[in-house]
């Protein structure tokens, strides 16, 4: 039995002293050499060498967390991008203004997987007007003062160009029967120019989470400037 072990343990320390390495890079072993160290040492001794390594070894642990939260951020804003630059490309595709808003509610939507999509624009045109509803559904014409009244719901608060939250109560408004299961929106407020009334886009989500607060709007101001040039070109 002796020599047997000794034959098997010549073979791991002749592969041992060959290759380091293999040693050192797992994690587990060399967690198991540093248990059976202590327990040799006895309970009455304190490996300081060991809790350092313990405490080396959770900081490592925290960086690699860190470092794989960083990468998969670092792939949304690529993908994020991705879908702005699309999304902006066949923007500009259309000739007619009626092509334009069928598009904008279909692959425009699509590309930036929003389950709604309006554009709001103030005028003292009647909404039932026959010319209006020929404009097709993404189309929403409201008085004056309605694209910074739904923006601030009332309140005493700045206007930024791009707004992110839950839906409101009064969402019926633009999403119509949608506004049942749409669950948080991105409001993006228009300047179309001198002596123009403020228009307001707005992508609706069923995902409570999909708009929040806390989430970076670089990308949506980039697409509003986009989208605030190329109305301005139509309305003109």
């Amino acid at each position: 039995m002796s020599s047997k072990t000794a034959v098997i343990a010549g073979d791991v320390r002749d592969r041992i002293m060959s290759e380091p390495e293999i040693i050192l890079e797992d994690r587990d072993l060399m967690r198991a050499l540093i248990a059976a160290n202590e327990r040799a040492m006895g309970a009455n001794i304190v490996d300081l060498r060991g809790i350092a390594m313990d405490r080396l070894e959770a900081r490592l642990d925290r960086l690699e967390d860190t470092h794989r939260h960083v990468i998969a951020a670092a792939y949304e804003n690529l993908a994020g991008m991705n879908q702005i630059h699309r999304a902006v490309l066949k923007m500009l595709d259309p000739d007619q203004f009626e092509d334009f808003l069928a598009n904008l509610g279909g692959e425009i939507a699509d590309i930036l997987r929003v389950n709604a999509l309006k554009l709001v624009l103030e005028s003292a045109v009647a909404e039932d007007d026959p010319a209006v509803r020929k404009l097709g559904d993404v189309l929403l014409v409201a008085e004056p003062g309605f694209v910074d009244g739904y923006l601030t719901q009332g309140r005493n608060v700045p206007i930024r160009q791009v707004t992110l939250r839950q839906v409101q109560p009064d969402s019926e408004l633009v999403y119509g029967e949608a506004a049942d299961w749409i669950r948080s929106e991105a409001c993006l407020r228009l300047d179309l120019g001198a002596g123009r009334l403020p228009g307001m886009l707005v992508f609706g989500a069923e995902d409570p989470h999909q708009f929040k607060p806390t989430q970076g709007t670089d990308l949506l101001t980039f697409f509003a400037g986009v989208f605030e040039r190329a109305m301005r070109r139509w309305l003109s």
